[in-house]
């Protein structure tokens, strides 16, 4: 006789769910500052642009190679404003990188291996084909293949700034999604800058940087948030990893990893999450729109508008941003699914994470970073890439607006269950349903 059924197997993983209220009301609030920012970014990008296509261009171009401080050649701080953008603002918004990545593999969903393993093989994946993707397009040409690592990078607030004006109500745990994917690929993005785009290296400097970061660090675990003693700490690391040859910005994400997350007793909040509350604005709303104004200006008048296209570079860029991130984001993750058993949440389909991996394409902040690194600012290379970005995304962008549009019905009936909170207690009452499963 058949014994009862077995109910006490272990319920599958469910794909794309915050059950936790704590780590969604951070989610959500993260996501809500990025949004604005990536509106911010948008906005100097257009601007940048449309003023890089004008008989005014010169006027530009004047206003990016203009050098603020002539005299600081020592410390190699005899920069233009375009390099101040990039090595200096872009700093605070890797600092800000640093404390989310800090903080998700200490109290966020990269600590639990079981959730952290999506994310992070949709990552791996959502880079290492537009990699190949790129060094297929350019083979032969070791110029050009210094951009492989071009296409690789997500940005998550232009990405953000795609939903907000296309009127998404992408479920919280699919940006969620998004957004740890995007973390992941920003601490893969700074390796690769680290180590791949380094030229001079200057080893006294290197080591002279540690000296204030090991001191900002000895401040910030012992709860002391003196401005006047962690910015001009801050501001001599940099100085120095500038003058190392290594790229400025990995001060800031050292610094950011410095920060203790876990709250000390009788405070509600970590010491990371209070700077990441502060300085993510200034991350979101000056830093990330000013680089974009001075990076996205590229100018095609005069242009051959058929051999920009048929450019290797814009080729290998656009096709690693539009088709390899889809490949290897949704292809990752469809076969992590397949070999886990894993199943999508309740009324979500593949075709959101198809929607999601599109948006995943769209790499404008930190690939044009690279792009600048790889083949130098202002050179023709970089001018291809920068072409390359904007087109790659904005192409992206539109695919993911139709993908995404088509399923807006069923996301706007799964973001009005999420938000009925029967018991008036403040809980969503989901996730004290899926807290007492």
């Amino acid at each position: 006789m058949a014994g009862p059924p077995d109910t006490e197997k272990e319920p599958r993983q469910r794909l794309f769910r915050l059950s936790s209220w704590r780590e969604a009301k951070f989610v959500a609030e993260a996501l809500r500052m990025e949004t604005v920012g990536g509106a911010l970014l948008l906005l100097g990008a257009v601007f940048a642009l449309v003023w890089a296509n004008t008989p005014w261009v010169d006027a530009y171009e004047r206003l990016r190679r203009f050098v603020p401080w002539p005299g600081g050649e020592g410390l190699h701080l005899d920069l233009d404003l375009a390099h101040w953008a990039g090595d200096g603002l872009l700093a605070i918004f890797f600092f800000v990188v640093g404390l989310e990545l800090k903080r998700e593999f200490v109290a966020g969903d990269l600590r639990n291996p079981r959730k952290a393993a999506l994310p992070i093989v949709a990552a791996v994946g959502g880079m290492a084909v537009p990699a190949l993707i790129f060094v297929l397009f350019n083979l032969g040409d070791s110029a050009a293949l210094r951009g492989w690592a071009v296409p690789t990078a997500t940005d998550i607030a232009f990405a953000l700034a795609v939903l907000a004006v296309i009127g998404s109500h992408l479920p919280l745990g699919l940006r969620a999604f998004l957004l740890t994917l995007a973390v992941v690929d920003d601490l893969f993005a700074i390796t690769i800058i680290a180590v791949f785009y380094t030229d001079d290296f200057n080893l006294l400097p290197l080591l002279g940087s540690l000296a204030p970061i090991l001191v900002f660090a000895w401040l910030v675990q012992r709860g002391r948030t003196w401005w006047w003693a962690l910015i001009p700490l801050a501001v001599t690391s940099w100085a120095l990893m500038h003058a190392s040859g290594v790229h400025a910005t990995i001060a800031g994400v050292l610094l950011g990893f410095t920060v203790p997350v876990l709250a000390r007793k009788g405070a509600e909040h970590g010491l990371a999450e209070h700077l990441e509350h502060r300085w993510r604005p200034v991350s979101a709303g000056v830093a990330v729109p000013v680089f974009a104004f001075f990076a996205a200006g590229v100018s095609l008048r005069g242009s051959d508008l058929g051999a920009v296209v048929a450019d290797p570079i814009v080729l290998g860029i656009v096709a690693g941003l539009v088709l390899g991130k889809v490949i290897g984001i949704f292809g990752s993750s469809y076969l992590m699914a397949r070999f886990t058993g894993a199943e999508l949440d309740d009324e979500l389909s593949w075709t959101d994470l198809l929607g999601v991996s599109l948006l995943a394409g769209i790499g404008f902040t930190v690939s044009l970073l690279i792009g600048e690194l790889a083949y130098g600012t202002g050179s023709e290379g970089d001018d291809a890439a920068k072409a390359a970005v904007v087109a790659g995304s904005v192409i992206a962008a539109v695919l993911a607006a139709v993908v995404l549009g088509r399923r807006n019905r069923v996301y706007r009936r799964l973001q009005a269950r999420a938000v009925v909170d029967a018991d008036h207690d403040g809980v969503p009452d989901i996730h004290q349903q899926d807290s007492s499963r």
